[in-house]
């Protein structure tokens, strides 16, 4: 028997075949190996001592007993400094900019090289890009503007008194949490201060790409029995963006709070997706969900309806989804009672109603929210066992409004309401179809909102005939069911009253519930400042003739998030993954839906399953792996439900109605968090509008361009040049363009400073 030893034969094998060539390794390192360790230690290695040298540079003392005697190089640390000089002296932004980029490089370099995903170049190119961008920001900022500016001037000196150790000192002009003043506590000047929000940015656009990856990873797993694991190169392209999305990029080079809060979010939303991958999370992952909570809450107060009722509300409906019950066929009901009655027990174990996004219409709000909070009134013990960390949370909240009187320092009210509708709030599907299905899926299921009329016995004549239950004869449904039936399935109707109901409301909420705060109308040195002054302050009517923007830019802002919805078209089938092969979306349970003889289910979609290591199947990993190569955006073009709309809007509405301002940087979570739910968008699946996509795809010249846009969201392109125009503008703007301010009579305000303009 051949014992072992230090040096021995090493085994390896090839793509060929097992190879025993003889390998000499000491403890399993051999020369081969020894050299790689060897150069990449070289290669983060010294990185980090020039790092560890520039640092050591600025400490007097280091650079008199150490620096000053290395041979051949202490002539180049050679000062006049005072021997009682200790202190840290300040190195030059070149220095620092240098020593950043030496720092990150080696980090991208990994990425590049190591990651075996298909996007990592990608994904290590964007990032490179961005911390060049947000570098060269930084310095920018800290030549043009070094003393703090604004707010600065508030947080720079209580997040250097955490740096002194006085912590039990606090400025009450501070409205917000000392979050940020608590993480940045090792840095006391204002240079290393503003340098914290452009390492958190980064950090940011990390937590947005794991995000977006968990979305369409639960969004997938909710029809298939695959678990995704790649990264999309969507979602490595939204996370570029939004880390360029004009206030977080801006506020990046100044020590304010808004990019650190939003980071500490997104960290608890990542936890928040990974625990509705599974059916139930552990005692151990309730707690890290607790800790994450109040985390948020020490960066700003409002961030409580982000974790409490966003993140707790999605958890809500998870909680009820995992009930599934076993589907059975709809009963032939011939009364509006027995319907209401039978599908309200359908409700309370588990059936719901909850459609994706590009497949909503008004009624399917209503039956969303009325199934939910049947189901969960009737099962509350697994809601409770779910939510309960939230509440934690919420009950920790509590406790502090009670302490501090408010949220805020302002009472709640509805401040300007309809610039919050404008921005993120949901509106309903649209009425009809002008476009002809994809031809695949013609013998699919219809959608649910197309089954209330009797002309669609054709469009299931398939099913019929495998039950044998074309030819059956049923009695005339009550007067009552059929009047019901009608109104919710000609959208026709409903769509008209939708749209003048959200007219209606607008104008309510401008007459009543317009609050111009004091202090907007007090500081020229923002843009809302002229935002104001140019449109509700300028004419009354001015204000109720913004309500037609407000309109538009909430059917834009539905119809982004849908994905293929459009304002008057309803979705096509080749618009989601949904309509390859696999008919209709779980979750529908429209109480207005009859069985007449036409179809006895509404979805054939089997309810989706917890997906663990052990139950995944290798087979449809290689499977989905060949379908991403051929369509990268298979995964990407999801929508997200209707319960994730609504529970959006809602905490949308609540984070900002409690705001005593309205400012662009009370927008930055909502907008994070809408477009982290915005689908991706295929060139050809939204050719039907005119004969332009077919001259493309046929055209020598365009034709390589058309089908490179028909694997990559073009939006991604416009959406990057059109971020990288408005950050160019806002930071000229900052940088260059400086005023005094001046009293009428002329009289020089503020000792002289200079103003800046600023979001």
């Amino acid at each position: 028997m051949v014992s072992y030893t230090p040096i021995r034969m090493s085994e390896f094998k090839s793509n060929y075949g097992p190879k025993y060539h003889p390998q000499p390794n000491v403890a399993g390192i051999t020369p081969q190996s020894a050299f790689r360790i060897g150069s990449r230690l070289a290669m983060y290695g010294a990185p980090a001592a020039v790092a560890v040298l520039l640092f050591a540079n600025g400490i007097p003392r280091v650079q008199r007993d150490v620096l000053q005697k290395i041979p051949f190089l202490g002539n180049y640390f050679r000062k006049e400094i005072h021997p009682a000089d200790n202190s840290t002296m300040e190195l030059s932004q070149g220095y620092k900019t240098v020593a950043a980029f030496i720092i990150a490089l080696p980090l991208f370099v990994w990425r590049f090289k190591n990651s075996s995903g298909p996007n990592s170049r990608l994904e290590g190119f964007f990032f490179y890009c961005l911390s060049v961008a947000s570098v060269s920001w930084l310095y920018a900022v800290s030549v043009l503007v070094p003393e703090p500016y604004l707010d600065e001037v508030f947080h720079i000196p209580q997040a250097q008194k955490y740096c002194q150790g006085r912590f039990q000192e606090w400025d009450d002009k501070i409205t917000t949490p000392p979050g940020l003043s608590s993480v940045s506590g090792y840095f006391c000047d204002v240079k290393s201060l503003r340098a914290t929000n452009v390492v958190v940015l980064m950090i940011l656009a990390f937590l947005v790409l794991k995000c977006r990856r968990e979305i369409e990873a639960r969004l997938y797993e909710a029809h298939t029995s695959t678990r995704l694991r790649n990264t999309s190169q969507y979602a490595v392209h939204t996370a570029l963006n939004i880390a360029l999305f004009p206030l977080l990029f801006f506020f990046s080079g100044l020590y304010y709070t808004d990019v650190a809060s939003t980071a500490a979010v997104l960290v608890a939303y990542l936890n928040h997706l990974k625990r509705i991958g599974r059916d139930r999370s552990s005692a151990l992952n309730d707690l890290t969900t607790i800790f994450l909570g109040i985390v948020t809450l020490f960066f700003r107060q409002t961030n409580v309806f982000w974790v409490v009722v966003y993140m707790g509300g999605l958890e809500a409906v998870h909680a009820v989804k995992t009930l599934r019950p076993e589907q059975v066929d709809q009963p032939v009901i011939l009364t509006l009672f027995r319907q209401i009655k039978y599908f309200a027990w359908r409700y309370s174990i588990g059936d719901i109603h909850d459609p994706p996004l590009h497949m909503m219409w008004p009624d399917d709000m209503l039956f969303c929210v009325l199934s939910l909070g049947i189901a969960a009134i009737c099962n509350p013990i697994r809601v409770i066992r779910q939510i309960w960390p939230y509440v934690a949370v919420l009950v920790s909240f509590g406790g502090f409004v009670a302490w501090n009187g408010g949220v805020v320092l302002d009472a709640l009210h509805m401040a300007f309401l309809c610039f919050l509708l404008s921005a993120t709030s949901g509106t309903a599907g649209s009425p009809t179809s002008t476009s002809k299905p994809a031809p695949e899926a013609e013998t699919n299921a219809e959608p649910a909102s197309f089954s209330f009329s009797k002309s669609r016995r054709s469009g299931s004549s398939e099913k019929d005939s495998a039950t044998g239950s074309s030819d059956r004869k049923y009695p005339r449904p009550s007067k009552p069911l059929e009047i019901a039936s009608f109104i919710f399935g000609i959208k026709l109707i409903l769509w008209p009253l939708y749209l003048l109901a959200t007219i209606v409301l607008s104008l309510a909420i401008v007459r009543y519930n317009t609050i111009i705060h004091p202090f907007t109308l007090a500081d020229n040195r923002h843009y809302m400042f002229y935002i104001f002054r140019y449109t509700i302050r300028r004419a009354s009517w001015i204000r109720y003739a913004l309500v037609v923007p407000y309109t538009l830019s909430r059917w834009m802002t539905w119809g982004t998030v849908a994905g293929c919805s459009r304002f008057f078209t309803i979705h096509t089938r080749a618009c989601s993954v949904y309509g390859n092969g696999t008919g209709n979306p779980p979750f529908l349970s429209h109480p207005m839906v009859t069985n007449v003889g036409f179809s006895p289910r509404q979805t054939y979609t089997p309810f989706p399953t917890e997906i663990t290591e052990n139950s995944q199947d290798t087979s449809k990993d290689q499977e989905l792996s060949k379908a991403l190569e051929d369509d990268p955006l298979l995964a990407s073009v999801i929508p997200a439900s209707t319960s994730t709309g609504l529970i959006f809007l809602l905490a949308t509405t609540l984070s900002l109605m409690t705001a005593p301002l309205v400012e662009p940087r009370y927008f930055i979570i909502p907008w994070v968090m809408w477009r982290l739910l915005v689908p991706a968008w295929r060139l050809h699946d939204h050719g039907g509008y005119s004969d332009i996509a077919s001259r493309l795809s046929n055209h020598p010249k365009t034709r390589p361009l058309f089908e490179f846009f028909q694997h990559y969201d073009l939006r991604l392109i416009i959406e990057t040049f059109w971020f990288i125009a408005v950050n160019v503008a806002t930071g000229y703007i900052f940088l260059t363009k400086p005023y005094i301010w001046k009293a009428e009579d002329g009289t020089v305000l503020d000792d002289g400073r200079l103003q800046r303009f600023m979001w």
